[in-house]
C-alpha cells in the first residue's frame, strides 16, 4: 500500500517495504463520533497533589517555625485543606504586610503558609495550560528559561541584527511603571478564564486534552478565589509605620484604587504576571512584528537594524497598554542605544563577543560580601558559591579573584582553576587522608 499517492507511483519509495500498491477506499456510511469526556477531581487526588504541592512549598524553608508548626500536625493540617478545597469553602488567612529595603524598597505581602500550598497546588495545575500560550521570549517563571536564558536571547539578537556585530544595530529598554501595583484584576480574572476555557479543548503532550486530564470547573474556581482576592483586607502590618517613609504611594497597595495590584510575594503572582503581559507580548509579535523581542516579568528588550523603526514603536505600544491593560511604560527607564556600546538586561551588560556583570548588579554583591559571617564556614561557602554561580555566565575572571581571593575565605576553603566553586578545606584533607592517611596534611597546602 503506497499511503502517499493513493496508487502505484514508481518515483516514490515511501513505506515501499510496507505491502503491495492498492487504493485506499474509505467508508462512506460510517461516520466517526466523538465524545468529550471532562475530568472530575477526586478527594484522593487531590489530597494527593497537596502533599506535592506542600514539599514544594516546603522546599528550602524546613527550618522556619511555621514550616515545623504545620508539620507538627502534618495529616491533620493536610486533611483539613483538602476538604476546605474539596467542598470550596477554602478562605484564604490574612496576609502579612512588610518592608523591605535592599536591593530597593519594596512593599511585600506574604501569605500564610496554608495558602502558599494553595498556591502551589494552583501553578502545578495551571502552569503548563498557560506557558503553551506564551511566546518563546518569555522568561520568567518558566522551568527551562529564567534570567541567563533571557541574557543569552538578547545577546544572540544582538549579533544577528548587527550582522555578527559588523553593522550598526540598535535596542530599545522597556519598563512597566509599578506593574503589580496596577494590574487589573478583573482584566487578570477575564484574561486568565479565556485562557483556561480556550485551551481545555487543545491536546496535551499526548492524545488527551486539557479537560479531560484537569478539572476545569476546580480551576475555574481557583482563578477567581485567588485573583479577586484582596490582601489589603484584615492584613497584618509588620514593622513600623514609618517604614513606609520614602515609599512611592504608586508602588504601595495601600494607596491604590480598589480592584487594582497584585501582593508582591506570592508565586501566583509571578504567574499571572506572565499571563497578563502575554496579550501585550501577542501584540509585539503578531502586530508590530518585532523579530527580536523579549521579556523578564515587567522589563523588555527590542532590538533592530533601524532605530527610526524602534522608535516608532514607542507611542503604539503606550496606547495599548492604556486601552488595553490600564498599565504605561515607565518613561524615565525607556532608553535607546546602539548595541555596540553595550546592553543592559537582566543585572547583565552585553557587549560584542563579551558579557560583563552589570554595574548595579555588583555593587550589590560587593556590599554583600562584606557582610559575610566568617565565623560559620558552612555559610561562607554556600555565599561564595552562590555569587560564583552568578558570575561563572559573565566574562569575570579577574573580578572574581578581585573579590574572593581574600585570607579569611582561603582560610575556609579552595577554588577550582577557574574560579567558578570553592569547596570547604576540612573536606578535601578529609579525603586525602582517607585514601592514603600515610600522606602528612602540610603537603597539601592550599596553592591559591
Amino acid at each position: 500500500m503506497n499511503f502517499n499517492s493513493g496508487g502505484v507511483n514508481p518515483q516514490n519509495n515511501n513505506n515501499r517495504f510496507n505491502g503491495f500498491a492498492g487504493r485506499a477506499v474509505q467508508h462512506t456510511l460510517l461516520k466517526p463520533i466523538f465524545f468529550l469526556f471532562f475530568m472530575t477531581l477526586t478527594r484522593q487526588q487531590l489530597l494527593f497533589d497537596l502533599y506535592v504541592a506542600f514539599y514544594d512549598a516546603r522546599r528550602g524553608k524546613s527550618s522556619r517555625s511555621y514550616v515545623r508548626k504545620w508539620e507538627s500536625n502534618l495529616k491533620e493540617n493536610m486533611e483539613q485543606l483538602c476538604n476546605d478545597l474539596y467542598d470550596r469553602t477554602y478562605k484564604p488567612l490574612p496576609s502579612k504586610c512588610f518592608i523591605i529595603d535592599y536591593p530597593k524598597k519594596r512593599e511585600i505581602f506574604a501569605a500564610m503558609f496554608r495558602d502558599r500550598i494553595v498556591h502551589h497546588l494552583y501553578f502545578n495545575y495551571t502552569h503548563d495550560i498557560y506557558e503553551r500560550t506564551f511566546i518563546a521570549d518569555a522568561y520568567s517563571c518558566i522551568k527551562g528559561r529564567g534570567t541567563h536564558f533571557g541574557i543569552g536571547r538578547i545577546r544572540d539578537f544582538c549579533r544577528r541584527a548587527s550582522e555578527n556585530w559588523q553593522t550598526k544595530a540598535y535596542a530599545m529598554h522597556l519598563d512597566i511603571r509599578g506593574y503589580f501595583m496596577h494590574i487589573n484584576r478583573q482584566r487578570l480574572l477575564d484574561i486568565s478564564l479565556g485562557t483556561l476555557r480556550k485551551m481545555s479543548s487543545h491536546k496535551t503532550v499526548g492524545s488527551l486534552t486539557w479537560a479531560e486530564v484537569r478539572d476545569m470547573d476546580f480551576l475555574e474556581w481557583m482563578t477567581r478565589l485567588i485573583i479577586l482576592l484582596d490582601p489589603i483586607e484584615n492584613c497584618i502590618t509588620v514593622g513600623e509605620p514609618s517604614d513606609w517613609d520614602g515609599l512611592d504611594p504608586a508602588k504601595s497597595m495601600l494607596h491604590l484604587a480598589p480592584g487594582l495590584g497584585l501582593p508582591i510575594g506570592n508565586l501566583t503572582s509571578q504567574l499571572f504576571s506572565n499571563v497578563y503581559l502575554n496579550v501585550f507580548d501577542q501584540y509585539v509579535k503578531r502586530e508590530l512584528k518585532c523579530k527580536y523581542y523579549g521579556r523578564y516579568v515587567d522589563d523588555a528588550c527590542v532590538v533592530s537594524a533601524d532605530k527610526e523603526w524602534l522608535m516608532s514603536l514607542v507611542p503604539k505600544m503606550q496606547q495599548f497598554l492604556r486601552s488595553e491593560l490600564g498599565i504605561e511604560l515607565h518613561q524615565g527607564k525607556l532608553t535607546i542605544g546602539e548595541v555596540h556600546h553595550g546592553v543592559e538586561f537582566l543585572g547583565s551588560y552585553i557587549r560584542p563577543y563579551r558579557t560583563y556583570i552589570s554595574n548595579n548588579a555588583l555593587r550589590r554583591i560587593e556590599h554583600k560580601v562584606t557582610q559575610i559571617d566568617y565565623s560559620k564556614p558552612w555559610r561562607v561557602i554556600r555565599s561564595v558559591n552562590s555569587y560564583l554561580g552568578i558570575f561563572q555566565h559573565t566574562d569575570s575572571y579577574k573580578l572574581r579573584c578581585r573579590l574572593f581571593r581574600k585570607p579569611e575565605i582561603l582560610r575556609i576553603g579552595i577554588f577550582n582553576q577557574d574560579m567558578t566553586k570553592i569547596v570547604d578545606r576540612k573536606k578535601i584533607y578529609g579525603h586525602i587522608r582517607s585514601v592514603n592517611p600515610q600522606l602528612r596534611n602540610d603537603r597539601y597546602k592550599n596553592t591559591n
